[in-house]
């Protein structure tokens, strides 16, 4: 049996988000979208629901802004780009997975017997 692709935490696809415009600069959503696929080996998919519905999220909180341009296929399309708040958030969300990460790092790595 194949393996399922990743469910993502709640909170992941919006750090996911603010990661790529930080890295990429201002950028549609499918474009965001194929990008966080890419980097995450396909183990990550998202349809177009899921990726516009956490960016109209994260503009509505003030995380992002979006403007209307040309796509490379000339076609209309909405640009997003990370704010200065999407900026500070970044940071703290990044803060908040390292420090997750590291810890279940250590719960992991516990051997049998306490050790």
């Amino acid at each position: 049996m194949a393996e399922s692709k990743l469910d993502l935490l709640q909170g992941t696809l919006d750090l996911m988000v603010l990661q790529t415009l930080t890295s990429l600069g201002e950028i549609h959503g499918y474009g965001i979208a194929r990008r966080i696929e890419q980097v995450s080996g396909d183990e990550v998919l998202l349809n177009q629901g899921t990726i516009y519905a956490a960016l109209v999220r994260l503009q509505q909180r003030g995380w992002i802004s979006a403007s209307w341009g040309t796509s490379d296929n000339n076609r209309k399309a909405k640009f997003y780009a990370i704010t200065a708040r999407g900026r500070k958030q970044l940071a703290q969300d990044t803060a908040y997975w390292e420090r997750l990460s590291s810890v279940m790092t250590r719960v992991l790595a516990m051997r049998a017997g306490g050790q």
